[in-house]
């Protein structure tokens, strides 16, 4: 059969389509009218570690949390829903093709050769998860989100003074978070005995000045 035969005839000719629409799709993404990591389900959902598509609960009617499940079980999660769509269509329409090449090849037009392409329609997705799940493990790690500390969560935390002394104009601390040190803007009242060295608590935070007020651990 010739290639371009097989790719506009059933049942490739469906996976075809599909890989020419999610062609447009990344055209409009690459020159920035869509956002390719906005659209679809959230694939980031937590599933209990071992669970299995046969453990999601089909007892409610199907949502795209539903979907977004279906997905995570399969090993398809962690990556924006438009790559995995986008790399199952691909593998599909491979594997479609190269199955009509070398099996449809042998079936007369007809209903035979209709049930043996439905079939092929359906073993090419079949196939192309695990592919695809293959493929998104690496990529995983290029679409971790990491959410910026904000100033007010620092509150409640412990400090340690870095200026000579603190007091309710001036003073610097550097405060732990996530493995870094940040150095912070600190006031104190007075009288204190806040020095260099000496460990402190983060009481609240001026968003308007943008300054921390600390107090002695042993005043608390």
């Amino acid at each position: 059969m010739d290639f371009f035969e097989v790719i506009l005839s059933y049942p490739t000719i469906i996976y075809t389509a599909l890989l020419g629409v999610g062609l447009v799709y990344w055209l409009l993404a690459i020159v920035g009218l869509v956002d390719f990591e906005s659209g679809g389900p959230d694939l980031d959902i937590d599933l209990e570690p071992g669970t299995s598509v046969t453990d999601i609960d089909l007892g409610e009617p199907a949502n795209v949390s539903t979907l977004a499940a279906y997905l995570v079980a399969l090993g398809l999660g962690g990556v924006p829903f438009s790559v995995v769509i986008s790399l199952l269509t691909l593998f599909a329409w491979v594997i479609s093709s190269i199955a009509a090449i070398w099996a449809l090849a042998f079936f007369p037009d007809g209903l035979l050769r209709f049930v043996v392409g439905t079939a092929v329609l359906g073993g090419a997705l079949a196939l192309a998860i695990p592919a695809t799940a293959t493929c998104v493990r690496p990529m995983r790690r290029l679409f971790v989100t990491h959410n910026a500390i904000s100033n007010v969560s620092l509150v409640g935390q412990e400090c340690v003074v870095l200026s000579g002394s603190v007091d309710e104009k001036f003073g610097r601390a550097e405060v732990a978070a996530r493995g870094a040190g940040y150095h912070i803007h600190v006031i104190a009242d007075t009288p204190n005995n806040l020095k260099r060295g000496d460990t402190a608590c983060i009481m609240e935070y001026d968003e308007a000045a943008g300054i921390y007020r600390i107090a002695e651990k042993s005043s608390f």
